[in-house]
């Protein structure tokens, strides 16, 4: 077994291993000729105190010990064995496509949007303020809502399952060694493309199939059993089992499932808008410092309080990042972040949201039924864009004037490429939304002194941080209750949220899977 070691150093001492692996060899008691190996294990910044440390474990391995390899799945040839639909190529869609194909089934995975490469242009033009490609954009295309949008892979769900082997798969398709040691691990929108790109490329090469430009519009159901799907061209696709992994923001799914009188459930939902301030800023707050060490990573924050009965949550928090336009139909405006690996950015960005409860939306129940918190949200969507420039032209509001409800006569410079119109979010967004944020953000200031600055701007909205909808599962066989050989997978299916969790349920899912088919 190795040796645990644990230090707590200065920034610059971390951040060279000809510093700090001496002092590793000399708290293991051991001489230098005996050290086989050294493995970082974690890493993580305190910067609680006065003076911030950086905290590092790590394994020591003493004399013939050494370090397990990385995980290197066993994938099979599946080319001519039995298909398993998968409707989705976000991370739950791509870790269950591996993780099958490890099982011995061969992936059937159909994508709406595009490749990563032809996805690029489209999300090019929305940053040129032209309209929204509704099957090509932030949300949809090949690796979900994460390629271009951040790459956070923290978790919070580690009970869900081997959250370290997910980190490890993508380690092995390209992602960087600090994802398996940093205590927040991030890829970034620059690296991502290339890492699923080779998911992609592993899986064809092991025989399964991806097929881009398709979009699911039926479910081939009988006996209460699917026996597959059909595509926008009519095309019938058939499968042993059918993984819905479409991710929160394909609304056209749940009408199909509603249409189909397929089983759906509300669900808690938050919503609110994207706020934004100088990354020099937040780092003085967060390090109690005028100016940033350079062997330091841009500050981040996690921010919640409790304002009135409501939750309100920072969410998606991005350090030196950039806030991007996700909407995904016309006439509806909708604002993300993302970070690039280096987060280099001058800007910091974080959604700010509040709780949205069933009483909210009580006069949209009896038009809409279950999926009336999916049309509130929509509604939200459309009053911001309404506010806005047109196209990708979202609201936007200097944080004091928003707290006090006046007017931004100017506003800040800020990453969002598109552009932002000056609007009095209080006269457009629903009325119990701004007095939670407005008081969130005043009880945020508290907590971090000079967080609500005329410095600081809001854009409007944040509203994808999950789906009003849940598609429910058996916990045991985790199968559509009424619809034999249907998986409901990923934040789509409202079990997952975040890259890590969604891939950890695509996995999961897949094995269910094989135990439908094998039983």
């Amino acid at each position: 077994m190795p040796q645990t070691i644990t230090l707590s150093l200065t920034p610059e001492q971390a951040s060279d291993p000809r510093q700090y692996e001496p002092a590793v060899i000399r708290r293991s008691g051991v001489g230098a000729d005996r050290i086989a190996s050294i493995r970082l294990k974690r890493k993580s910044v305190d910067a609680r105190g006065k003076n911030i440390r950086i905290d590092m474990e790590f394994d020591v391995y003493i004399d013939d010990e050494r370090p397990a390899d990385r995980i290197v799945p066993a994938w099979k040839d599946v080319t001519h064995a039995t298909p398993v639909i998968i409707v989705g190529s976000g991370p739950a869609g791509l870790f269950a496509a591996l993780r099958l194909m490890e099982l011995g089934y061969k992936p059937l995975l159909l994508e709406r949007g595009k490749d990563v490469s032809a996805r690029k242009r489209d999300i090019a033009d929305l940053n040129k303020n032209l309209p929204v490609n509704p099957e090509s954009n932030y949300c949809f295309g090949e690796g979900g809502a994460g390629t271009y949008s951040d790459g956070k892979l923290y978790t919070r769900s580690k009970k869900r399952g081997n959250y370290r082997r997910a980190l490890e798969i993508l380690h092995y398709h390209g992602a960087s060694e600090s994802v398996l040691y940093d205590a927040h691990p991030h890829i970034g929108t620059d690296q991502l493309p290339r890492v699923v790109t080779a998911i992609r490329e592993t899986i064809r090469r092991n025989g399964g199939e991806i097929h881009f430009n398709c979009r699911v519009t039926d479910l081939l159901i009988k006996d209460d059993a699917i026996r597959g799907v059909s595509d926008q061209s009519g095309n019938r696709i058939e499968g042993a089992a059918v993984i819905l992994a479409t991710g929160h923001s394909a609304r056209d799914i749940y009408y199909l499932l509603h249409d189909k009188h397929i089983l759906l459930e509300a669900k808690p939902f938050a919503m609110g808008v994207r706020v934004e301030h100088p990354q020099a800023l937040i780092d003085s707050i967060q390090y109690k410092t005028d100016r940033r060490s350079p062997y330091l990573p841009a500050a981040s924050y996690t921010l919640v309080s409790q304002e009135g009965g409501r939750g309100v949550y920072s969410f998606c928090m991005c350090p030196g990042g950039f806030i991007v336009p996700a909407s995904t139909a016309p006439q509806e405006s909708v604002v993300n972040g993302m970070s690039p690996s280096g987060r280099n950015s001058v800007f910091a960005n974080s959604g700010i949201v509040t709780e949205i409860k069933a009483s909210d939306y009580a006069f949209l129940h009896e038009t809409y039924g279950v999926l009336a918190g999916l049309r509130f949200q929509q509604l939200f969507e459309q009053s911001a864009y309404a506010n806005g420039g047109g196209n990708q032209i979202v609201p936007a509001q200097r944080l004091t004037d928003f707290v006090s409800g006046r007017f931004s006569k100017t506003l800040p410079h800020t990453s969002y490429r598109p552009g932002v119109v000056s609007s009095i979010a209080a006269a457009w967004m629903p009325e119990f939304i701004y007095k939670s944020l407005a008081a969130g953000f005043k009880s945020f200031d508290r907590k971090m002194k000079g967080f609500l600055t005329e410095e600081a701007m809001i854009l409007g909205v944040e509203s994808r941080t999950s789906s009003p909808v849940r598609i429910p599962r058996s916990p045991e066989t985790r199968m559509h209750p009424q619809t034999d050989g249907l998986f409901p997978c990923g934040e789509g299916a409202g079990y997952a949220g975040g890259i890590i969790s969604a891939a950890v349920d695509g996995e999961n899912s897949a094995e269910a899977v094989a135990r439908y088919l094998n039983r």
